[in-house]
C-alpha cells in the first residue's frame, strides 16, 4: 500500500530550549565582498547573507567539491599515474611531472593546503576516467545537494567555459564536504610533506588558509583567487561543538570579512538542542500492532537562535501511514519538523523507540468474539 503523509500539529513543549542569551552587539557586519553568507552547519540555517544569489566565478573553492568526490568515489591508498595533461595545468600547483607515481591521499592533500591544479586534474582523471566525465559528476552532486545556480566546466575553477556558483550554494557545498571527517582532518592540516621522486627534497605542502591562524576555532575550508573571480573563501569555525561556515566571493579583505562574520554569528545566535535522540515525544497507531509505537526522534537536532526565537517555534511530527507491524526498533517512523513563524528551520528523522509484534490470532479471536457478543448492545 502507498504510504501516505500524515500531519499532526504539536504545542510548543520544549521549554527548556530557552537558555540565557548574553546581550549582543546591534551592528551589522560591514563587509568587503561581493557577495557573502554566513550558515549554521548542522541545520543549514542562514544566520546572515548579502547578494547570496549572485552567480560568479569562485576561483579554487571549486576544489572543495573535487575533493568531497574523491573521498567519496576513491581510496587513499590508489596509486595515480599521473599524465602528462595533469602535469602541463597551469596555475597554482605542487609540481607533479608526467609519469610519476601519487597515492589518491597525497594528491587531497596537494589539492586542499597548496591548492594544486595539477592534483585537481590528476585526481578527476582517476575518479572520472575524464576530466569531462568528472566535471559531469561535479554537476550531478551539486544539484543533488540543492545547489541549483552552480555549474562547473573543471575540477580546479582555473578560468574557461561556462562555470559560475553562488554564496549560498557554495555553503551547501561546504557544510555536507564538512560532515565529512577525513576532509575535516586534511582541510585543518597545518603542513604536510609528500614525496618527490628523483629530488633530494619531498615537497612541503603549506595550508594557505589563514584562518586557521587568525581566529579562535578555526578549522576550514578553502581558499581562492582569479583575476576573473578575485579573491574568494570559504571558511569555517568550531566553537563547543557548533560550527559555523563563511562563504565570501570577490572580497578584497577576506581575511576580516571572515572574521567579522564569524564574529556576528558566535554573538548574535546560540546554538540549542531541540529534539534529543531517542527520547520519547509522541506515540502512534501500528496497524496490526499489539500496541502503539513510542516515537523518538533518531539524532539530536541543534538549532541556531536569537535570543527572542526559542518562545517563537512551532513543531510539527509527520507519521508514515500506514505504520504497520511488525515494527523494528529504530526503524524510520517519520520526520520532526521546526518553523520559526512559516519557516522550516531544522528537519529530524523520527524513529520506532522499540519494536512492536503483530497481534496474535488469540488477540484478534478475542476482538472478533466481543464484537459479536457486544457490537449490538446499547447503553
Amino acid at each position: 500500500m502507498k504510504k501516505v503523509r500524515r500531519a499532526v500539529l504539536i504545542g510548543v513543549y520544549l521549554l527548556t530550549i530557552l537558555f540565557h542569551f548574553p546581550a549582543v552587539a546591534a551592528d551589522e557586519p560591514a563587509i568587503s565582498a561581493r557577495s557573502a553568507i554566513l550558515m549554521d552547519r548542522a541545520s543549514r540555517r542562514v544566520l546572515w547573507k548579502k547578494d547570496e544569489h549572485r552567480r560568479q566565478p569562485i576561483a579554487s573553492t571549486t576544489k572543495i567539491i573535487t575533493a568531497l568526490l574523491a573521498l567519496e568515489h576513491g581510496g587513499e591508498a590508489d596509486r595515480i599515474t599521473v599524465s602528462r595533461a595533469a602535469a602541463e595545468t597551469e596555475g597554482s600547483s605542487i609540481w607533479l611531472e608526467e609519469g610519476e607515481i601519487k597515492t589518491l591521499g597525497e594528491l587531497l592533500y596537494g589539492l586542499m593546503l597548496r591548492s594544486g591544479n595539477d592534483a585537481a586534474a590528476a585526481i578527476a582523471a582517476h575518479i572520472g576516467g575524464s576530466s569531462e566525465e568528472f566535471v559531469s559528476l561535479m554537476n550531478r552532486r551539486a544539484l543533488a545537494l540543492g545547489a541549483k545556480d552552480t555549474r562547473y566546466a573543471n575540477p580546479h575553477g582555473l578560468p574557461g567555459g561556462e562555470q559560475y556558483s553562488t554564496a549560498h550554494d557554495q555553503a551547501l557545498i561546504a557544510c555536507e564536504a564538512l560532515e565529512n571527517s577525513r576532509f575535516r582532518e586534511i582541510i585543518a592540516t597545518p603542513v604536510c610533506t609528500i614525496s618527490w621522486p628523483g629530488q633530494p627534497w619531498d615537497r612541503i605542502m603549506s595550508n594557505q588558509n589563514r584562518l586557521l591562524e587568525l581566529y579562535p576555532g578555526g578549522d576550514g575550508v578553502k581558499t581562492g583567487w582569479t583575476k576573473e573571480a578575485g579573491r574568494c573563501f570559504v571558511g569555517s569555525a568550531t566553537r563547543e561543538r557548533w560550527q559555523l561556515v563563511c562563504v565570501l566571493l570577490d572580497a578584497p579583505q577576506m581575511w576580516e570579512d571572515a572574521a567579522l562574520l564569524l564574529d556576528y554569528g558566535y554573538g548574535h545566535f546560540r546554538q540549542q538542542k531541540i529534539f534529543a535522540q531517542n527520547n520519547i515525544i509522541c506515540t502512534a497507531e501500528v496497524v496490526k500492532g499489539s500496541r502503539r509505537a513510542e516515537v523518538a526522534p533518531g539524532e539530536d537536532l541543534y538549532l541556531a537562535l536569537q535570543p527572542d526565537e526559542g518562545a517563537q517555534l512551532s513543531y510539527r511530527i509527520v507519521l508514515d501511514e500506514p505504520l504497520t507491524a511488525p515494527l523494528a526498533a529504530g526503524e524510520r517512523v517519520g520526520a520532526a519538523e521546526v518553523y520559526l513563524q512559516e519557516q522550516l528551520l531544522g528537519r529530524v528523522g523520527l524513529i520506532a523507540a522499540g519494536p512492536v509484534a503483530r497481534k496474535s490470532i488469540f488477540r484478534y479471536l478475542k476482538l472478533l468474539f466481543d464484537t459479536l457478543l457486544y457490537g449490538g448492545l446499547t447503553a
